[in-house]
């Protein structure tokens, strides 16, 4: 039996049964779908998230106060937590391999100017932050250089923070209020819209002494280190270590994060998000592979006395065989075919309808669904087709 002839036969014995193929065909591409758009949510998801942090360049690593793994309580029996100061952030930017770093502390005040008041996040920053965040200053200058101890009363505006407070008029050399304490503005930034959901630009940047005294602070609250280029990553977090558990007393109460771990982690734990998305539209999947499955079963006790005809007039086994496992094959196929359709459709619909929802569909995920979907069929077809092979020729043809 030529593969154009088995092809007609199994066309034929769908089309007399429209309903039923119908149903299952529909089976199958509603499980198509589902494992499309939870894959597409979670990988458009799993992208959006290491883009936001790889803006940042890779070249980056951050050290934060307290150690992530410790347990118990610090202080207990005598024990010290050192915080992190600007004399440790010094001593970081003296080595060899380090280019810039950025010490920060944040707090939350209210921001007045021209009887408008705004609350935001204030942070204090040094003057190198633009060049280690990647931000640009769009008008004027950023906060000066010099002796980080020292601070000054001169901010940096975010984009929407200065155009709350002064719309399209010109915010240099403007005063404004910062926590109840006058600030001379010097610099507006670039917009650079919002990152995980915070918005960048509605912020305002003042000397990092200066915040320490502003919110009562007596510890940093981050810094950030950059480097030549992403292969010094491992040398510097080493040198950075080294130098603060020298200063700390020999005790490693602080956390180094690199950019390029912290992406790595992030990547594979959307990747297992993105699987587990996938496996829970797989149930959608498996109830469609049920479908065909009963289908064909009640097929091959339809249709016992044309099988008996086709092993009379010379079909083996085998082809008898592929006869049902093709027609299952085609169902499923149809099947992912329409999912995957509607996958498309469905994903250009909340695309349109909701364009900050982070869709990604890979080329690969359409070949995987045609492989599943006919994985799908072979599979379900298996039973019914091997009942069919097995029948007696001549206990087929007595059958009404």
């Amino acid at each position: 039996m030529i593969s154009w002839d088995l092809l007609r036969l199994c066309a034929g014995s769908l089309g007399a049964h429209r309903l039923r193929t119908a149903l299952s065909v529909l089976g199958v591409a509603v499980g198509v779908l589902a494992v499309i758009l939870l894959t597409t949510v979670g990988e458009g998801t799993r992208g959006y998230v290491v883009a936001e942090f790889a803006q940042f360049g890779t070249n980056l690593l951050s050290v934060n106060p307290g150690k992530s793994e410790t347990l118990g309580l610090p202080g207990v029996l005598g024990g010290t937590t050192h915080k992190l100061t600007i004399d440790d952030a010094e001593a970081v930017a003296r080595l060899p391999e380090v280019q810039d770093v950025v010490m920060t502390v944040v707090g939350q005040g209210a921001v007045e100017a021209g009887g408008r008041s705004r609350s935001v996040f204030v942070y204090g920053v040094t003057a190198s932050a633009p060049r280690v965040w990647n931000f640009e200053v769009r008008v004027g200058r950023f906060l000066p250089e010099g002796d980080p101890r020292r601070g000054g009363n001169v901010a940096v505006l975010g984009a929407v923070l200065k155009r709350e407070l002064f719309g399209d008029e010109n915010a240099l050399g403007r005063v404004v209020r910062i926590a109840g304490a006058r600030f001379r503005v010097v610099g507006v930034m670039a917009p650079r819209g919002k990152i995980l959901g915070m918005d960048i630009d509605d912020v305002a940047y003042v000397p990092v002494a200066t915040a320490m005294k502003l919110f009562n602070l007596d510890e940093l609250l981050e810094i950030n280190v950059t480097f030549a280029h992403e292969e010094l990553t491992e040398r510097v977090e080493r040198q950075v270590r080294a130098v603060l558990r020298e200063r700390h007393d020999g005790r490693e109460d602080f956390t180094v994060t690199t950019q390029t771990g912290m992406l790595d982690v992030f990547g594979k734990v959307m990747t297992m998000i993105t699987a587990a998305l996938g496996a829970m539209g797989g149930i959608s999947l498996l109830v469609g592979a049920v479908g065909i499955l009963t289908m064909q079963w009640i097929a091959v006790g339809e249709r016992t006395h044309e099988i008996g005809l086709l092993r009379a007039i010379g079909a083996t086994r085998r082809q008898v065989l592929s006869v049902f496992l093709a027609e299952a094959v085609l169902v499923s196929a149809l099947g992912g075919a329409c999912g995957m359709a509607a996958g498309v459709a469905v994903t250009e619909a909340l695309r349109l309808a909701l364009p900050g929802l982070p869709l990604r569909t890979p080329p690969a995920f359409f070949g995987a669904g045609v492989a599943v979907s006919v994985l799908t069929g072979l599979a379900a077809g298996v039973l019914p087709a091997r009942r069919a092979a097995r029948l007696d020729p001549i206990e087929a043809l007595r059958a009404e």
